[in-house]
Formats: structure tokens, sequence, C-alpha cells
């Protein structure tokens, strides 16, 4: 019988009915006669016998409806929705357009060497949620406790390596105000306005900025091709500077994607049969449904006439467009204006009341609130961005938010995989032992502790790698959350990847948040 085998047996025999702290007693008597190289080549034995006898977690319902708050749909009387990439899902051939015009727009307004025209857009390189330092000129990844993490991090197209980010930033952790301004110092002149400077005078602006919305992907996709382009041909440039001419490259192209995608939509618009469904639902329960996004009305309407039909404004109380949201949220004093959908502009007379059939533009949260009487609980928003559409109207209106995530279909496929089951449950255990022998401190263990470190930094890589190449998962670092998870945990009080999936729940639904474990708390829960 081989040794393995023998202190198997033995381990299980004493060990079955002892808790953990018990177990690691047993540890020290069994030292008594095994080396500690024996002892913990055991250890990882008996924990990989176990890891291979656990059951797979059931696969995640890619079409789910997932909570971070609890959500009674019976308390909501009003449906609002954002447009882009919350009610229209956009094929891969967006993001080209987009990242094509921004180029042009390089070349011919900022004059940027001609050679740019042939940087070809990567569409997979970046992933939303990302940083963008402006000063360093580096693309990264931070987690919810702003660390960076490391193998995240680029400038350009190219791997920044740990060392040189640390002698970069100095820490893994980055300082509040690097990330978000200084606003900590703001937030007890008001409780309404704690987010924003007093004064703009007294404000310390961000050093990074947060990519949080689909639409910056290609406008980083170009940002980083640019640079690398300058790195490879020893072009000095300011990092700044290029994070500007990008920006407002591909920002001021929007005009020119609007009209090339109102004449094409089948051409950049995926087709969602079942959201014409979701809206007659909400009819038939007697609800009111508005749309508060940015977009121009014409690209609107071609959209939704394909996505719905042309009757689709029948299905909306409400319509506002060019609402210039997040100011849409805030601001009291921009009024309200008809548009003229013939005349493709706003007219001048005093709106007095909203009314069905008619389309807004521009005004303010407040004034839909007080020409509505719609307000507080009864209000639930969906869209895609968790701050120009979640963070205001959940913080200072009081409103139910949905966010409408993308790329929860990828997440969830990709974890539902037996593969990444298998490596992320052998993280998990492989971690739980490098915890529990970490204080032997004798050559023979530490060596063996640094092959367990080993292998768990290429299952940390490989359990990254699956969502994307370059900084993995939208919604995890290596085992926290993300920036951007942990924003959206925040203000959105469901989260899911399509509003066709409400479909799949009545309109009496509760929604309730899984009870988390808590790290002094039991390790699972048991019924």
């Amino acid at each position: 019988m081989s040794l393995c085998s023998t202190i198997v047996g033995a381990f299980v025999k004493v060990n079955s009915n002892l808790s953990q702290n018990k177990s690691k007693k047993c540890v020290l008597v069994f030292s008594k006669y095994f080396s500690t190289r024996e002892l913990l080549k055991e250890a990882y034995c008996r924990t990989k016998l176990k890891y291979r006898s656990k059951k797979l977690p059931q696969d995640v319902n890619p079409q789910g409806v997932f909570a971070c708050n609890e959500l009674d749909l019976s308390e909501v009387k009003v449906y609002g929705f954002d447009y882009d990439y919350t009610l229209a899902h956009y094929k891969p051939t967006l993001e080209h357009l987009l990242y094509n015009l921004g180029r042009d727009m390089l070349l011919d307004k900022y004059k940027y060497p001609p050679e740019i025209s042939k940087l070809e857009y990567k569409p997979h390189f970046a992933v939303r949620g990302l940083h963008y330092d402006i000063e360093k000129g580096l693309l990264l990844k931070l987690d919810s406790f702003l660390q960076i993490q490391f193998g995240a991090v680029y400038r350009g197209l190219t791997p920044v390596s740990t060392e040189e980010v640390l002698k970069l930033y100095k820490n893994r952790i980055i300082p509040i105000a690097y990330v978000e301004g200084d606003t900590r110092a703001h937030r007890i002149y008001t409780n309404v306005e704690w987010n924003k400077p007093k004064s703009k005078k007294h404000a310390n602006r961000a050093k990074m900025v947060h990519l949080a919305d689909l639409f910056s992907v290609p406008e980083m996709g170009l940002l980083c091709n640019v640079a690398e382009y300058f790195i490879k041909n020893h072009i000095d440039y300011h990092p700044e500077i290029l994070f500007l001419d990008v920006k407002n490259s591909v920002q001021n192209c929007h005009p020119i994607m609007h009209k090339i995608v109102a004449q094409n939509v089948e051409e950049y618009i995926r087709p969602n049969a079942d959201l014409k469904k979701y809206f007659q639902m909400l009819q038939q329960g007697d609800k009111k449904l508005f749309l508060v996004t940015n977009s121009p009305y014409h690209f609107v309407n071609a959209g939704m006439e394909m996505l719905v039909g042309h009757d689709w404004r029948e299905y909306f109380d409400v319509v506002i467009v060019n609402a210039n949201k997040p100011t849409f949220f805030t601001e009291v004093s921009r009024p309200i204006r008809v548009f003229d959908k013939n005349a493709n502009t706003h007219i001048w007379e005093k709106v007095t009341s909203l009314e069905k059939g008619i389309i807004y533009y521009e005004g303010t949260v407040k004034q839909l609130q007080d020409l509505t009487g719609w307000s507080g609980h009864q209000v639930l928003y969906f869209g895609d961005h968790p701050y120009s559409d979640l963070a205001d109207v959940t913080l200072e209106h009081g409103w139910r938010t949905g966010a409408i995530i993308n790329e929860l279909t990828h997440e969830i496929n990709t974890l539902n995989t037996q593969k990444f089951k298998e490596n992320a449950n052998w993280l998990q255990m492989l971690t739980q032992i490098i915890e529990d022998y970490q204080d032997y401190d004798d050559p023979e263990a530490m060596e063996i502790l640094q092959d367990w470190m080993n292998e768990r930094d290429r299952l940390r890589n490989d359990t990254k790698s699956v969502f994307n190449r370059q900084f993995g998962s939208v919604f995890r670092t290596y085992h926290n959350p993300t920036y951007f998870s942990r924003r959206l945990f925040r203000f959105a009080d469901i989260y899911t990847s399509n509003i066709r999936n409400l479909l799949n729940y009545s309109l009496t639904h509760t929604f309730y948040p899984r009870r988390g474990v808590m790290p002094h708390e039991y390790g699972s829960y048991f019924v």
C-alpha cells in the first residue's frame, strides 16, 4: 500500500468527525511519524481526491435576471428605458464603423500620420469597465478596492510588466483621488450632491477615465492602436493629447454614425422579436412606459421601427430624445421642448403636459416627474450605463433600476463550461490548503508551498484568459469584483443580458438577492 493511501486512510479515519481546527491538530500528531514534505504532499493528495469527488455546480441560466437588491415588481407602475444597448443591441459591425469613422477624423481633422489608415480594429482586445490613465498612457483593470490587476495593464497593444507597473505607481493600490478626482472633501456640503464638487476651482480632476459603456470599446481600440504605432516607430507623443484627440474624434463622428445606421439598420442592429411582446405584456398589465435617450429621433425611430414596428410610439406614454444624460437627471432648469419630427427640429412653445404620440426634446427628470406624477419606487428604469443611466435616478430620485449588460451572455456561457468549473473549484481548494499550511517555515515546506503558489498562479491566469485574453472578465479580477461590477451592484437593483428576459417573469414577481457568505460566516450554507 502506498504512503499516500496509508495516510489518507489514517486521516479519513481520524478526521471524519472533527472540526477543521481539530483536523489541523491531527497534522501535528502525524508530523511525529512523517516528514514535512510527506505531510504536505499528503495534504495536497487528500485535497485533490476531495476535489475530484465534488459535484460540479449547475449551469447558470444565460437568460436569467439577477438581483442585487430585493425588487417587488407588483410595486412598479411605470417602466422607463434607455435606447442604445438597452432596447437596441448592436452587431460587431457598429464597433468597426465607429472605429473607422474615428480613425478617418484623426487623419482629416487632426492630421495624424497617413499610416494610421492601415491600422485595423481589433474587436477582442478591450472590454468594458477598464480605466485609462491619461497621464501615463496606460489601459488597465482595477478591482473594487482600487487595486491594479497585474497582467492586465497595457501601453498601446503591449503588456506592461508587474515590475514596471510598481515602479510607475509605487503601489498596487491607486489613491481614490487619482481614480475619481477629489470628491471626498465636498461630501459634507449637501446630502443631495455629495458626489459633486462645490467649486470647480477647488476640485482636483481625476487622472483616470472609467470606460463604463460599450461605445468606449472601439474608442479604446483606436487609442491603443495609434499608441502602439507611435511606440513602434519611436514617435514621441503626449498620452493626454492622444486621448483627447481620439475621444473627440469618435464622439464627433456619432452624428455620421447615426445617419449611416438609420439608413441600414439590419446591418448594425440585432433583431429582437420578443421586445414587442414585452411591451404588450406591460401594456396589458396597465403599466406606463417611457423612453429617455441621448440619441436623436431619426436614429431611434429607424431602430425602433425595425425592432418593434412602425407603431412603436403607441407603446410609450412619453418619448424624450436628445436628453443629454446624466445632465437630464441632475439639472432642474433646462426646459423640455416639443420635437417636430417632420421639420427635424424642436419648437419654442412651452410644454405644460406630456402627451402620448408627441416626441419631446431635452428637459429634466424633475419636469418629467412633475408633469406625470411618476416618482420613487413606482418607477423602474432600465439602462446599460451604471453612471449616466442608473446612479442619479436611484441615489437622488429613489427610482428602482435595471441594468442591461450585453456581455453577460458570453460571461455566463464561459462560466458554464466544464473546464472553467473544474479550474475554479480546484483554484478555491488549492488556495485553502495554501492558507492552511503557509506557516510551515522549514526549507522543504517552503519549496512545496512555492510549487503550490506557482500552480495557483497558472490557474488564476487560465480562469482569467478564457473571458478575454488581455483583460479577463468584465466582472472579476482574479478573485475580487472589478471596479465596474461593484458600481453596477451598487446602482442596479437587478441586471440581465437583454430586456426580453423579463418575459420569463410575471409582473408581480419579486427578485430576491442571494444571501452571500461574509468572511466571518460559515464557508457555505447547507439546506
